[in-house]
């Protein structure tokens, strides 16, 4: 196998982990604040931050360095092809939602913990992270999925 199939594997690998993890996680997610169990909250926003951690987090650094990698290798100048500036912005995009949702994940993990330790329902912030949690899923992974359709259809923008 030639470094670019190599890369191109990689890059496809990673994609699919980066978009699985992250519509399942949110899937599971999304759930599990509607099942009004405090411990399905607990164990679900525990494990949807160590699927962050695990597959997430390693895919969000493989996809641009493998894309750009392969870009050089097939001659593409990125900054005068417009589907890769596109894909680049909106990825950057997608990132700057995750990054806080991570941060939010964590939060909401924390909090539903220690509410099921304490016997206790889920302080009022809990909700207003939800909401955030929410409002920033909706442009990252419409931005993905267009960055899916961007790496496919290479078109001439």
């Amino acid at each position: 196998m030639n470094s670019y199939l190599l890369l191109k594997w990689l890059h496809v690998l990673s994609s699919v982990l980066l978009v699985g993890t992250g519509f399942g996680s949110a899937f599971y997610f999304f759930f599990a604040q509607r099942s009004g169990s405090l411990a399905v909250q607990a164990a679900v926003n525990r494990l949807v931050v160590r699927a962050d951690w695990w597959f997430t987090t390693p895919t969000v650094l493989l996809q641009p360095a493998t894309g750009l990698l392969m870009a050089q290798q097939a001659g593409w100048d990125w900054w005068q092809t417009p589907w890769l500036r596109w894909s680049l912005a909106l990825y950057l995009l997608a990132g700057a939602c995750w990054l806080p949702v991570v941060w939010l994940q964590i939060q909401m993990a924390r909090l539903a913990s220690e509410a099921l330790a304490r016997d206790q329902p889920l302080p009022p912030r809990y909700g207003v992270y939800l909401r955030c949690w929410t409002l920033l899923g909706f442009p990252a992974f419409a931005a993905m999925l267009v960055i899916y359709y961007l790496m496919l259809a290479k078109p001439a923008l």
